[in-house]
Parts: C-alpha cells; structure tokens; sequence
C-alpha cells in the first residue's frame, strides 16, 4: 500500500509542477528565446524508489547536490535497471578532489556548477581519461553568485566572459551549455522581478554580444521550487525543483526536520519548508519584458 500511495503522490506532484511549467513558459514575452524550459527534478536525500516513480511517470532529468549520493542513487540497481534514460544533473558544489568521482557517474548528463577555470581545466582533464576515445564531450553550466553572498558559491559575475572564453577555447571535452545561478533565497517578488535573474539575463547577453553567441545557445538555470515560474517566466531554460514533487526533505539528526530550524546557508535545504501555497502566491506575477 505504502509504494502505491507514494507513486499517486509522486505522479500527481510531478504533473501539477510540469503543468506549472508549461503555463509559466506561456507568460513569457515573446522577446525571450522560445527554448522549452527543462524540469530537473531534485531528487536530494529521496530513496531510488521514487526516482523510479518519477520516471515513470515521464521524468528523465533528475538533479543530486552531493557527489556521493549520486554516485550511490545512479549506480543503484533498481535505478540502471528501471531508468535507462535518466539524465542526471550535477547541482551541488563540486571540490577538485571529488571529480574523478562524479564523471564516473552512469548516465551523468550535465554538471552546473562550474566555478572557476581551475576546476573547468580538472573536469575537462578528468573527463578524456573517464571517456578514452570517445568524442562525447561532457555538458557544463558556469555558476555565477549574482547574489553577491559569501555563503554561495560561484563566479563572480563580472568573471563571466573571460571564464566561458576559457572553457569554450581551452576545454576541448567539455560543451559549455549554460549559465546557472542559485541567488538569495526568500526574496519578495512583489517588489517585482528577482534581481539575481535579472544578473543572470544580463551576464547572459554580455556573454553572447562578447563571444558572438547566439541567445537561444546559452541555457539558464535558474529558479527553485519557491520561484520556478518567475524563473521560467523571465528566461529561465532549466529550473531544479525536489520538494514539492517528493515532499519535505528528510535530513536525519537533523534540525532541518524541525518546525522551525535555524536558518541555514543552503537555500535547498531552506527551500523546503516553503509550502506549495506560497509557491502558488507568485504564479499570477506580471513580469515585464525589460
């Protein structure tokens, strides 16, 4: 009875949000690259079950913020025998000593987190000893901190350009896919568009106008399950959203499982205490199109 309750949960959750996503890419101006966004379910401290569940229902993009438990969830059995699709996202900080580890990952898709050229030149290294002889280039995403906070990681922005000039010229097995960013948490949309968005969408367009890029080339990841439609609504192209297609994150011995945890550096980790209500609050937001 359990996994029948937890697969209606799971595919009803995941077709409210993939609903959700369709509606907010319909609000968007029609200045914007018309690129479907991608949903990246986060599948963060949630058994292999339900990524099974998900799948099922239609979900191939899943997003993991530690390396191990990737390497644990892709490798699982149950997952390589009922996903053979699944395309798994790196979102979480990576450290130069863990890569080795993450490109052996089965069915790794796209790492987001790019931070600096030293770890672009260790993943694209990394990954011609991972691959051999294949060609197939590894897909990355540059993390800016639009927000300006000290406990975020990322570039800073004005390191954008001459950072993906870096990758694009030097990093001959890594495909630059994307910008990313992950900005203040718990910001009021009411007082109207997100400005680390607004950065990112920036940065983006300088990015383009610098290295001659097309828009629609560069993706963005950006929006949670707090703001993924505002996100989606401004530009974004992929938008990483767990709890409110799995539920509330389980963090044992934690305070993160109580009522009303201390505040804490990771906004994922924060994000879930955010109800869907409140989520919901900011579907209707009008968004302009500058």
């Amino acid at each position: 009875m359990w996994k029948v309750a937890m697969s209606e949960e799971v595919g009803k959750a995941l077709q409210s949000v993939v609903e959700r996503v369709n509606q907010a890419a319909a609000r968007r101006p029609k200045a914007l690259p018309a690129v479907s966004p991608r949903l990246v379910a986060v599948s963060k401290t949630k058994p292999p079950d339900m990524v099974v569940e998900a799948y099922r229902q239609g979900q191939r993009n899943f997003g993991e913020n530690y390396v191990n438990e990737l390497v644990d969830k892709a490798s699982d059995p149950l997952i390589l025998d009922s996903c053979p699709e699944i395309k798994w996202h790196f979102i979480g900080h990576l450290q130069k000593n863990n890569v080795n580890k993450l490109l052996g990952v089965p069915n790794l898709f796209l790492v987001e987190t790019i931070d600096s050229m030293k770890l672009a030149d260790k993943v694209n290294s990394s990954w011609q000893r991972v691959r051999g002889a294949s060609t197939q280039r590894l897909k990355v995403m540059l993390q800016i901190n639009t927000s300006g906070e000290q406990s975020k990681h990322g570039l800073p922005p004005e390191e954008t350009v001459s950072t993906v000039r870096h990758i694009v010229s030097q990093c001959s097995a890594l495909h630059f896919s994307g910008l990313m960013t992950i900005g203040r948490y718990g910001y009021d949309l009411t007082l109207g568009p997100n400005p680390d968005f607004q950065m990112l969408l920036s940065r983006r367009q300088e990015l383009c106008d610098n290295l001659k890029i097309p828009l629609e080339e560069v993706e963005l990841s950006m929006g949670m399950s707090t703001d993924f439609e505002h996100a989606i609504e401004v530009g974004a192209t992929n938008v990483r959203v767990g709890s409110i297609i799995f539920g509330n994150r389980e963090y044992p011995n934690s305070a993160a499982n109580t009522p009303n945890p201390s505040p804490v550096p990771s906004p994922e980790k924060s994000s879930k205490m955010v109800s869907e209500e409140a989520a919901k609050k900011m579907q209707h937001l009008t968004v302009s199109e500058h």
